[in-house]
């Protein structure tokens, strides 16, 4: 989606405007928000991206060869908007394919993975001569760590911590595309928070592309620097009420993170494992770094400590070797476990990966048949944890909503909640009885008193 523009002030006086659009993860929208406050420093101005801007900003993603799709689709729209803007592309899928992007008409300029945060500069000193413009070296070379955060509506943030991944992951390109793990330091990311906080966010949730993985580049022998001394750290920053975890690896999750997040008033009840099998043949094929068994453990240890937690999944269905009896066997698996939904993929061939060479091709009607079944899967278990809450009350932190006259929000066990309401509900946490779910939300809820730790 396009960026909100409410994160920056305009610059009216501006002789061209800017308008930046999203895809993928929440790390590439803090990097967008980053991208968007270099814009604006430099004396340009913000723009809807149905407003006609002078310059489109396209942040890619590329897990799938759906997301590649659906840039070349953005590319098109913002042409349509203004046949004379100029188009600039970047993220993973420029990182990874610069030369067939730079091959769609309209494009300007690609930016790779080192050069994304000069964008500004870029700009600046393009000279078109009638080609694209092309900005992206080896991913191979050292890349610092960009602070990003991003504030669509001033409620929640997204704050990336770490970056890049030292996984080999047989089916996922984020490797090619961003490179080598690497973290921010604790005292950078502990201010970030705080001047945040002071802005007037509630809520962040930290992000990355293995936050597990999460190393301090300042530690010493004396202190770890992982991810649990982080969110040590973090826990104490009073100017946020909300922390969240994005999404965090079932092998660094570990029994200590755990117990942490289940004795915090700041940490929210909240975790997203990515599973991606239930099978563990698959499992190893996939190059992942646990069995089924290690998955099953935390999510119990989880439950054990935080019966009302949210538990989300990533599911991969259609690998190449998953046979019927896996996928059963996969399905039963994840059906069995006391999760809370799932984040269902089809599997898509990425070029230069170890699955894109794998033999045993599963038919893409299979593919999408089994993709069928797991989403309704997470359907089922979304209303289950739902029902398990119905006449509790929670604490809900209220954002603005596409559904007009209602206000919406999330409680701290991330269930979602609408209610038609006055927006000066918006930005505040209250105490909310939960009345009836319908389709994994709660759409009768009734506000109580202004909710205080």
């Amino acid at each position: 989606m396009y960026l909100c523009t409410t994160e920056y002030d305009r610059n009216m006086a501006s002789p061209k405007s800017v308008a930046l659009y999203t895809l993928g993860c929440k790390l590439n929208y803090s990097e967008s928000s980053a991208l968007g406050r270099s814009f604006v420093k430099a004396g340009y101005g913000i723009a809807e991206f149905d407003d006609g801007a002078d310059i489109y900003v396209i942040n890619t993603c590329s897990v799938t060869d759906f997301a590649d799709r659906k840039c070349r689709k953005i590319i098109r729209r913002a042409k349509r908007k203004n046949p004379d803007s100029l188009i600039v592309v970047t993220g993973c899928y420029a990182q990874l394919q610069p030369e067939e992007i730079a091959g769609f008409e309209g494009v300007d300029l690609v930016l790779g993975a080192a050069e994304k945060f000069r964008i500004v500069d870029h700009v600046n000193a393009l000279d078109l001569g009638g080609h694209s413009v092309i900005k992206a070296g080896s991913i191979k070379q050292f890349l610092p760590f960009e602070s990003s955060w991003s504030q669509g509506d001033r409620t929640r943030a997204f704050l990336k911590v770490q970056d890049g991944c030292d996984y080999k992951c047989s089916f996922c390109t984020i490797p090619q595309a961003r490179g080598k793990s690497r973290s921010d330091r604790i005292e950078n990311i502990v201010e970030q928070a705080v001047q945040l906080g002071k802005g007037g966010i509630r809520e962040i949730v930290l992000t990355g592309v293995n936050i597990g993985d999460y190393k301090d580049p300042s530690a010493t022998g004396d202190r770890p620097g992982d991810f649990l001394e982080l969110i040590r750290a973090l826990d104490s920053v009073e100017e946020v009420d909300r922390f969240r975890i994005s999404s965090i690896e079932p092998n660094l999750c570990s029994d200590e993170i755990i117990e942490f997040v289940s004795a915090s008033n700041r940490f929210m009840p909240h975790f997203h494992m990515p599973l991606q099998s239930g099978n563990d043949k698959q499992l190893k094929q996939m190059r992942r770094r646990y069995k089924r068994e290690l998955y099953e453990d935390r999510v119990r240890k989880i439950k054990a400590l935080m019966p009302h937690a949210c538990i989300g999944v990533d599911v991969i269905v259609g690998f190449p070797g998953e046979t019927e009896a896996d996928f059963e066997e996969s399905y039963r698996f994840v059906n069995e476990l006391e999760v809370s939904y799932l984040h269902v993929f089809t599997f898509s061939e990425r070029a230069n990966t170890p699955a894109a060479e794998m033999e045993e091709v599963v038919d893409m009607g299979v593919r999408k048949k089994r993709n069928q079944r797991m989403r309704m899967l997470s359907a089922k278990k979304q209303n289950h944890f739902c029902e398990h809450f119905r006449g509790d009350s929670r604490p809900v932190l209220f954002e603005n909503s596409n559904v007009e006259g209602c206000v919406s929000g999330f409680t701290d066990n991330y269930l979602k909640v609408l209610v038609k309401n006055p927006g000066e509900l918006v930005n505040q946490i209250r105490e909310v009885e939960l009345i009836d779910c319908k389709d994994g939300v709660f759409d009768r809820a009734e506000p109580m008193a202004i909710y205080s730790h």
